[in-house]
Order: C-alpha cells, then sequence, then structure tokens
C-alpha cells in the first residue's frame, strides 16, 4: 500500500511561543555579558572624527640635533618623518620655517649593542643599533607645544654573515622612529 504525502498544512503545525525573552531583552542581556566580561561599561569607543589635530595644516621638520660621531641618522630620520607626515596625516610638509603652521624638532642618540657572539672566536654574529629620539612639536600660531619632550626609541638589528651593516639598520630604525613620532602626533583618546 502506497503511502500518502503529506499536504504542507499536516507537516507544519504551529506551536505558540512559550519563550519568555523578547529581542529587545536578549539584547540588553547581551550587553549586559559583554559589559561585565570586557570590563567596559558601554559598547563604544569608536569614532568618525580625524586622529590629528585639525587646527594644523602644514608641518616644518627641523633636522634633528645628534650628539654622536656617527653622521647621517639624523638626516635618514628627518628624511623619514617628512616622508611618513605627507603619506600619513592630513598635513603639508613645508620647506619655510615662515609658512608653517607647526615645527617639529629634536634630538637623536644613537646606541649600538652586541645580540649574538660566536662561541670559538668571540666575534659579533649580530648586533643592534638603537635609535632614541626626544621630539618637540610646536603651534607656531598659538605657542603651544602639541608633543612636549616626549621620548621614543626604535631599534633594528644587523649582521656581517647576511652582508649588512650599521647603515642598513640604521636606516631601517630611522623608518620605524618616523613611524612612531607620526603616532605620537595623534590626538589623545
Amino acid at each position: 500500500m502506497k503511502k500518502k504525502k503529506p499536504k504542507n498544512s499536516d507537516k507544519c503545525i504551529s506551536h505558540k511561543r512559550t519563550s519568555h525573552f523578547r529581542p529587545g531583552a536578549l539584547m540588553l542581556l547581551c550587553t549586559l555579558l559583554c559589559s561585565g566580561f570586557c570590563g567596559c561599561s558601554r559598547l563604544s569607543g569608536y569614532s568618525n572624527e580625524p586622529i590629528f589635530p585639525e587646527n594644523v595644516s602644514s608641518v616644518y621638520v627641523e633636522m634633528f640635533d645628534s650628539q654622536s660621531f656617527r653622521r647621517g641618522v639624523e638626516y635618514e630620520l628627518s628624511d623619514a618623518l617628512a616622508k611618513r607626515i605627507e603619506a600619513e596625516t592630513p598635513y603639508k610638509i613645508v620647506s619655510s620655517r615662515d609658512r608653517a603652521d607647526t615645527i617639529i624638532s629634536g634630538q637623536i642618540s644613537i646606541g649600538q649593542s652586541v645580540l649574538s657572539i660566536e662561541r670559538k672566536r668571540g666575534r659579533p654574529l649580530e648586533k643592534e643599533v638603537e635609535l632614541r629620539a626626544v621630539v618637540n612639536w610646536k603651534n607656531l600660531k598659538t605657542g603651544d607645544l602639541l608633543i612636549d619632550n616626549q621620548s621614543v626609541i626604535a631599534s633594528a638589528s644587523y649582521s656581517d654573515m647576511q652582508m649588512q651593516d650599521f647603515k642598513y639598520a640604521s636606516s631601517l630604525a630611522a623608518n620605524k622612529l618616523a613611524q612612531r613620532i607620526v603616532e605620537l602626533m595623534e590626538k589623545k583618546w
């Protein structure tokens, strides 16, 4: 004997909703749980506001001062900083201090250390260059210091075995340092 196929109306049996939660109550419960576990009391923190100060339109990058016997690193840092400001901020780099809204300057110190040495001969296998800068960013219109003697550090390693030298590592470290200085230029949260 052949079974009859049930009709759609036979397949669907309406059930009365017995859930006590409403969508709004479920959302409130999720919000409370999230704020309890995350340690935050609200679910905000995102904004469409610009991350850089809006009252600035141009920056003059002054050559960083260096007290080190190694020359050239201050040029690399100043050049890398100018390029990063141009690329990653809404500001325009100007070549004249008289036409700039702000000026960024600082002092740089250069350190070098040995990371690993060869066991038998005692010669260095890997070395590190550490660049440390103290940065100032001044608004020339108001006289306010946007960054006041903030210390920033960046380092890079190099190895003679890989045909790398101090110049290679100092260039990498200068680029990292420029990136960190641009991050300092962002508004405080």
